[in-house]
């Protein structure tokens, strides 16, 4: 028994350094992708579509000084005020990011941007900054800036951290309108679309599935048809019917794309009558479904 509990504990902590290895490989690719994006496509053209990067690009542009040194301005006290305030497990995520991330920023300055279109560059700045930070948050780590103030807001004032979050990228983006042109507000505007877009593809992939919720009168014949003939596994879920008031089983099942025609029609042998309701759901993760 003790040598199982040994070799447990060695399991452990030979995992741990994995994903620990794992998250820094993945901070450090997303960082220089953001930082490339941020070089190549949103400092020539003065798209600051929010946050430390969006303010470092407004200093930028009125006073010359390199968006690096700006984004260390800024981060350095915000991660101390963070450390104070939300402790030591909040500064060791963010650390290493708040720190690399304006180094590959200084280190790529020189890059050249690869196109003069404000549009192109709002689009495909946004989908390189996401796709970086989908990276970084992948690998359980952050890249510090306004997300601190923001976790700061919303623990001291109650808030919410998605209003919080648009409150700070909303003053820098309506900053660069007034600093800078109207013009750059509508295409930071576009770029910070892009970015959510794409931080939430990188962070669900494609694999899209569906979850089908069933109420039949025959649940134990379409519970058969979806084990046996479609392969997949079920949840029977209690429920009443709001009129009557008497119990009905629900069932729910998780399929993909391509097995929802299908279902439709296992369900419609099974019990023409049945109330079928099908949607989206952005992640699945499980046996027969992506791993976590």
């Amino acid at each position: 028994m003790p040598a199982a509990r040994a070799k447990k504990r060695r399991s452990r902590a030979m995992g741990g350094k994995t994903e620990a290895l794992v998250s820094v490989l993945l901070l450090l690719a997303g960082s220089f992708l953001i930082a490339v994006s941020f070089n190549m496509f949103l400092v020539p053209l003065g798209i600051a579509s929010g946050g430390v990067s969006g303010i470092s690009i407004l200093v930028h542009y009125m006073t010359g000084i390199p968006p690096a040194y700006t984004q260390w301005a800024l981060n350095v006290p915000l991660f101390f005020v963070g450390l104070w305030l939300l402790g030591k497990r909040f500064a060791l995520k963010t650390a290493l990011g708040s720190f690399v991330l304006p180094l590959l920023v200084l280190v790529t300055s020189d890059w050249k941007p690869l196109t003069d279109n404000a549009m192109l560059a709002s689009i495909y700045g946004g989908i390189g900054v996401g796709a970086g930070l989908g990276l970084v948050f992948r690998g359980k780590a952050s890249t510090g800036g306004l997300d601190l103030a923001a976790q700061l807001l919303h623990r001291f004032t109650g808030i919410r951290l998605g209003l919080a979050v648009a409150c700070f990228d909303g003053l820098v983006i309506a900053s660069a309108g007034i600093l800078i042109a109207p013009e750059n507000a509508l295409y930071a505007l576009i770029g910070l679309f892009a970015t959510s877009r794409t931080i939430d593809f990188v962070q669900t992939g494609l694999a899209i599935s569906k979850v089908a919720f069933i109420i039949s009168d025959c649940p134990d014949a379409i519970t058969q048809v979806v084990l046996h003939d479609l392969d997949r596994g079920l949840t029977k879920l209690d429920g009443h019917g709001g009129y009557t008031g008497s119990a009905r089983t629900v069932l729910m099942v998780v399929v993909g794309r391509g097995e929802v025609s299908r279902l439709k029609s296992l369900v419609k042998a099974a019990d023409p009558s049945a109330f079928v309701i099908i949607s989206d759901t952005a992640e699945v993760l499980g046996e027969g479904f992506r791993l976590a």
